[in-house]
């Protein structure tokens, strides 16, 4: 087949005119931002009327991006109920504002480079890459197709953090550092976790592909582990105990008692608490 008759081909295939740029995530991530966090991204007069505004354009935001995500076949209903999506995004965010709270502490305490508040909202790729999870994880369970991983996606590109907006994340999350960090979709975090470069929550080779849909193929970790940079822990079935800390580099297949240490080599002892 030579260009012309590939570029003809071209020329008939079905195609979904559905575009979702940049610029639309940025504007709608940049107003959500500083909602959350008056006075670090712009500067303002009366913060009544500023808020205001910023609901406002959040509004108009996420509406144009459920007009090009209502474009693609899967999304079709999107349009219909934009308001009903708006509205209850729109309610979630003050749990959001609470769980960002908690994980700018969490990075503050963890952190002892850390100088002030301002220098973790402003700087950490930790916190961008938290910030736009727990906004895409809104929207995700909304029911809204595509934009949510956009989103995620947007943020790993800017952090080399990855994160699936369906995974489950509770407060006080910390990632230091972060760059090459991979989060499943299925993978359930709890309080106080840690995370460092490099760690990797994902799943177990997967022969049978797009069949396992819907399964839980990525790790539970539970309150107040910690996992240092460069581990790996795979499958759906595997559980990290209550109070476990993970080493540099470990892999790790299988569920981990509650208090534990975990070595390279996968040997682990009881913690002295």
């Amino acid at each position: 087949m030579n260009f012309d008759e590939w570029l003809d081909l071209k020329k008939k295939e079905k195609v979904n005119n559905a575009v979702i740029s940049e610029n639309d995530i940025e504007l709608f991530l940049n107003n959500i931002k500083c909602l959350f966090f008056p006075g670090y991204n712009e500067e303002f007069k009366n913060l009544s009327n500023y808020l205001d505004e910023k609901v406002a354009d959040i509004k108009k935001d996420l509406y144009n991006l459920l007009v090009s995500a209502s474009k693609l076949e899967n999304c079709s209903e999107c349009l219909k109920k934009s308001k009903d999506i708006i509205d209850k995004f729109l309610n979630e965010l003050p749990h959001v504002d609470y769980l960002l709270k908690t994980d700018v502490k969490a990075l503050y305490d963890g952190d002892p480079a850390a100088s002030n508040d301002i220098e973790i909202i402003l700087c950490y790729p930790g916190l961008t890459a938290i910030y736009v999870y727990r906004i895409a994880h809104v929207l995700y369970e909304i029911g809204v197709p595509i934009i949510p991983r956009v989103l995620s996606e947007y943020a790993h590109s800017k952090t080399g953090i990855d994160i699936h907006p369906g995974a489950k994340i509770d407060e006080s999350f910390f990632i230091d550092h972060g760059t090459g960090i991979v989060i499943g979709q299925t993978c359930v975090i709890g309080k106080r976790v840690k995370i460092y470069q490099g760690v990797t929550l994902g799943a177990l080779s997967l022969k049978a592909g797009h069949e396992l849909h819907g399964s839980k193929r990525h790790p539970t970790i539970e309150d107040d582990v910690t996992i240092y940079s460069g581990a790996s822990i795979f499958g759906g079935e595997t559980v990290i105990g209550k109070n476990t800390t993970v080493g540099s580099s470990a892999f790790i297949t299988s569920s981990i008692e509650e208090n534990m240490t975990v070595t390279i080599k996968g040997q682990k002892k009881k913690k002295v608490i």
